[in-house]
């Protein structure tokens, strides 16, 4: 994607993440939403928002606005291979509660699909990462879903999401917030 008269839109093509284009595009006068990959495979964004006028940023936008909208319009198999690629597999079929390790590959390919409850847990896991991302490393977020959280009655999130997803998205505000 390049610039053009009519539209300031960013150097990157979102539209192999299943991403919408209209997050990567706005009308010179007004501003526009710079979106920020972090992960390799190109899910992990932030937003600000740019001022066209000045050239410079503005104003910051709650990243969580920006998590929300993508962990609600990312392809399932792309969110999938972002959760593998920060997680890994065999904890990411631990966040899904399957025993085979397998079907997290194969939904990561969209040759399977999940059930609907282990989707919910899947951009639930998703939401949470990408949040701790626009703050700390992927190691740091693959550390913090592994350990026991204080939050979370020294429970890993990992094994809370799924019986408690509002209490584990809290605890990983907590943590952004206070370290």
């Amino acid at each position: 994607m390049g610039r053009s008269e009519k539209n300031t839109v960013l150097d990157q093509d979102l539209s192999g993440f299943g991403i919408d284009q209209r997050f990567a595009a706005a009308p010179r006068n007004e501003a526009v939403v710079a979106v920020r990959c972090v992960v390799s495979s190109g899910v992990s964004w932030g937003a600000d928002i740019w001022d066209v006028a000045t050239g410079g940023m503005n104003v910051n936008i709650a990243p969580e606005k920006a998590v929300h909208g993508l962990s609600t319009r990312v392809d399932l198999p792309t969110l999938v291979r972002s959760l593998q690629d920060v997680l890994g597999q065999q904890l990411v079929a631990v966040i899904a509660q399957v025993s085979d390790s397998k079907a997290v590959g194969k939904w990561a390919k969209g040759e399977r699909s999940p059930h609907p409850e282990t989707e919910r847990r899947l951009r639930d896991a998703f939401y949470v990462v990408q949040l701790l991302l626009q703050y700390e490393s992927t190691a740091v977020a693959r550390a913090w879903f592994l350990g026991m959280n204080p939050d979370l009655d020294d429970r890993s999130p990992a094994l809370v999401l799924a019986e408690r997803p509002q209490d584990v998205l809290k605890a990983a505000r907590s943590f952004i917030a206070n370290g």
